[in-house]
């Protein structure tokens, strides 16, 4: 049976993007050290003009730095979200989600709790991510 993450009183971001792994890795760049209320526009918006990982992988790098520049470490950023996205197309990554550049910790939890089901095995470090697996844990065991 495919695994389909449960609707949170938290409505993350993941829960509305799950289906698609490449989304929740590019979703991770964006949030991490940034607020969703900041990046939340930005990663739409970024969605609409590169919405594949061949776009993205393909994308030009000032044009996409100038456009996630409000969110900060722009020049980190926009590396990260090209190379992880091509990457996530030549490597053999769905084992180890952390051989994708600039994907760790909280990109490979994000992964296993809302693509691949293994969120009894995570221990989440980020707090948004800590919340909805705790809910987890209360509301599916």
């Amino acid at each position: 049976m495919k695994w389909i993450p449960p609707k949170s009183p938290f409505n993350l971001l993941q829960e509305h993007i799950w289906q698609d792994p490449w989304k929740i890795f590019v979703c991770c760049i964006f949030c991490n050290l940034t607020r969703r209320v900041q990046a939340e526009p930005i990663f739409w918006e970024t969605l609409n003009r590169w919405s594949t990982p061949e776009a993205m992988s393909n994308a030009n790098k000032i044009d996409l730095k100038d456009l996630i520049s409000p969110l900060g470490l722009s020049d980190r950023r926009s590396r990260a979200l090209i190379r992880m996205s091509y990457d996530y197309i030549h490597l053999d990554w769905k084992a180890d989600p952390k051989r994708l550049y600039g994907i760790g910790k909280y990109g490979s939890d994000a992964y296993r709790i809302f693509c691949a089901g293994d969120w009894k095995n995570v221990e989440p470090k980020d707090h948004a991510l800590n919340d909805y697996h705790a809910w987890l844990m209360l509301s599916l065991s």
